[in-house]
């Protein structure tokens, strides 16, 4: 199964590859050049080539096409109040290439009320099948009568959604909502995703994919 372009971007970035995170996130531009999670994306990737006044400028459009996003507006304030600092530029580069060795999903795929889950699975796959993935890694939803699937890219089963999520987000799906997904931590026996809406229909314009419902650990995998 090839993996989409937009996927293909967040797993560079997620391997610490910013050249070609920047190269696959503008040719992604080209094809919708107001796409606020592909701005995101190719601003971020910028910071870590150490280009600061193009990442400025993504953000900046980003800010004009959404007033209120929560990504460009973080990271424009932390680039403005670096900017001010003596020596702003070795600042910048020394904060954002090398105080951190890996990317943080939180600046992919940071929480908005709404439009984001943090979600366990339940029924897991076994041990050995698990011990092959990593947090970061990129899942697919799979959609199978009444329930949602996490499947790896080339189809191997890792989990399923709770029914009271699956369930909701499979009316979503069908009516032309699309979401991405990724690992967000795991153990031998538990298995945490994130997931988030990518495309929303418009005759989803006044319902939220998911409902404001805090994550809870469950006690099984507190006592594993």
């Amino acid at each position: 199964m090839s993996i989409p372009l937009k996927d293909q971007a967040i797993k560079s970035a997620l391997e610490n590859n910013w050249n070609d995170a920047y190269k696959i996130n503008f040719r992604l531009l080209e094809e919708n050049p107001e796409d606020i999670d592909t701005l995101n994306r190719l601003a971020f990737s910028l910071i870590k080539l150490s280009k600061f006044k193009q990442a400025k400028d993504a953000y900046q459009k980003v800010i004009q096409l959404d007033k209120t996003n929560p990504i460009a507006t973080k990271n424009l304030k932390k680039l403005e109040t670096m900017s001010k600092q003596k020596g702003s530029k070795k600042s910048l580069s020394a904060d954002t290439t090398n105080a951190n060795t890996s990317m943080p999903l939180d600046e992919l795929f940071i929480e908005e009320t709404g439009k984001t889950k943090t979600v366990e699975l339940k029924n897991v796959a076994d041990k050995k099948s698990l011990s092959l993935l990593q947090p970061g890694d990129l899942v697919c939803l799979a959609v199978k009568r009444s329930k949602i699937f996490i499947q790896s890219y080339d189809k191997k089963y890792i989990g399923m959604l709770p029914d009271s999520i699956g369930m909701r987000l499979i009316t979503f799906i069908k009516g032309g909502n699309e979401y991405q997904a990724c690992i967000k931590a795991l153990t031998e026996k538990t298995v945490i995703v994130f997931i988030k809406e990518s495309k929303k229909m418009s005759k989803f314009k006044n319902q939220q994919s998911f409902t404001a419902t805090p994550f809870i650990l469950s006690t099984s995998s507190i006592n594993d």
